[in-house]
């Protein structure tokens, strides 16, 4: 039912380059003809730009889709009133909301504005993986155990093709392996296999990729110091490798050479609506469709946000956290990216000695809090002990440990509160390494900071770089 003469209520957000503007426009009328119709327009930015060719549904009472324009645009017209979500997609990247919901009853709506950003094209920890459009992934620095996959054991300090893997859409670097997504939905792994990490069957080191038997409809892989996790199409979670304080999920502490099907909290039934997974050293941590994140594993700094430091060896939902969007696993701090309506906030907790939690001390935290002066965050990453986000205007800031210039800001000073990278704009992906960081710009250049001595930063130089320098790309 509807009034004539109601007042407009309007719940309106505005972001800069980020652009989110609108949660829900609401105006009750009832004076209109009951045939009337209305448009329904937005923006979809990436590095603070206007994205173009991306796809946008809407569906609800109404079913209608576009493409963006060349500035990012994009209108649907002659809608009719009703309750709708409007989900845009496009190959290659993910959205900031995922999805917008909205009610046309009186009024056009507008704003409806999203973020696309790349994910899963950069991984680094001391080597360094960037997933090209063509979906071949070139690989740079330590190579020790065959983790850059060229099939050699030599350090690498400009990046060199993965050897015989096509058809790849997200790649994640752990301390010595690596894992790769193909879009078959099978998984391919190679590097250090001490730990079965590799998920072949064997504790054998690997130089060049090899499928991981028995997993298939796989939407999303993680990488961790000596363990591995990849999400399937059914919402199932996979786990393999190193399991010593519980990292698996599986309810055990056995190591795994071959993919173990993680638990339900407590070890009683199987996840479902799992949407995201990160890895850490020594913990795991996932992402349900309904805004909850659920940790499992080493938890000695609290990096299970339970409030505790006691370990589990399966899952533990975090409490009083919600509406979260993306979830990222340090070394052994955790952050996550929430929406809280009228921004989009970095949450972080676990180990803070070197300042990485963003709370301005370095005092370790068992439970979630919201880094400070950060409300337009598209992007989280999470490294050995320093955390990075990337706002929606395409700028990059970081913060915590800095021995070798992973904050990008000219110094080597720990710092406990976000600073801006130097001289760095329009970036669409982030990475953070055990002491480096990386970012991919809108222009498809790869940026890299930080500790250089295994040739991480792909620069052809060994020497650490204090502001973000170009990875020499082929």
């Amino acid at each position: 039912m509807t009034t004539c003469g109601r007042a407009k209520q309007a719940d309106l957000f505005t972001a800069s380059g980020l652009s989110l503007l609108v949660a829900v426009m609401l105006l009750l009328s009832g004076c209109g003809s009951s045939d009337k119709t209305y448009t329904l327009s937005g923006r979809i930015t990436g590095g603070g730009s206007g994205l173009e060719g991306v796809n946008v549904a809407l569906s609800g009472d109404a079913s209608l889709a576009v493409a963006t324009d060349v500035n990012g645009n994009f209108t649907f017209s002659n809608v009719p009133g009703g309750i709708f979500t409007v989900t845009p997609s496009r190959a290659g990247f993910s959205f900031n909301p995922p999805s917008r919901p909205g009610w046309l009853n009186g009024i056009d709506g507008t704003g409806f504005d999203f973020n696309a950003i790349f994910s899963g094209r950069l991984a680094t920890a001391n080597h360094t993986l960037f997933l090209k459009n063509d979906g071949t992934v070139l690989a740079w620095g330590n190579n020790v155990n065959g983790q850059l996959g060229d099939g050699s054991t030599t350090q690498r300090t400009t990046p060199v093709p993965v050897g015989g893997l096509p058809n790849v859409i997200a790649v994640a670097a752990g301390l010595d392996h690596t894992a790769a997504l193909k879009n078959d939905g099978t998984v391919w792994t190679w590097g250090n296999n001490v730990s079965g990490q590799l998920g072949d069957g064997s504790t054998t080191p690997r130089s060049i990729p090899g499928q991981v038997n028995g997993l298939s409809g796989i939407v999303a892989v993680a990488a961790g110091v000596g363990h591995t996790l990849a999400l399937k199409n059914d919402s199932t979670v996979w786990a393999w490798g190193n399991n010593s304080i519980g990292q698996l999920g599986d309810g055990t502490a056995t190591q795994r050479t071959i993919p173990v099907q993680v638990v339900g909290a407590g070890g009683l039934g199987l996840l479902s609506g799992v949407t995201a997974v990160a890895a850490g050293n020594g913990h795991s941590v996932i992402l349900k469709n309904d805004g909850t994140v659920w940790t499992w594993g080493n938890n000695v700094n609290g990096q299970l946000g339970n409030g505790t430091t006691t370990n589990s060896s399966s899952p533990l939902q975090v409490p009083g956290l919600a509406a979260v969007v993306a979830v990222a696993a340090g070394s052994t701090h955790t952050m996550a990216l929430r929406n809280e309506v009228t921004a989009f906030t970095a949450i972080t907790w676990g180990a803070n000695g070197s300042g990485q939690l963003g709370d301005g001390t370095s005092f370790d935290r068992s439970t979630p809090a919201k880094v400070g002066g950060l409300l337009r965050v598209a992007g989280i990453a999470a490294g050995l002990n320093h955390s990075v986000v990337m706002q929606s205007d395409g700028t990059v800031w970081t913060w915590g440990g800095n021995s070798h210039g992973q904050l990008g800001n000219g110094t080597v000073v720990n710092i406990a509160t976000p600073v801006q990278v130097s001289g760095l704009s329009a970036a669409i992906a982030i990475a953070a390494g055990n002491e480096d960081t990386l970012a991919l710009t809108i222009d498809n250049t790869v940026q890299a900071w930080g500790n250089n001595s295994n040739g991480q930063l792909g620069n052809g130089a060994t020497t650490d770089s204090l502001t973000p320098v170009p990875v020499t790309l082929p």
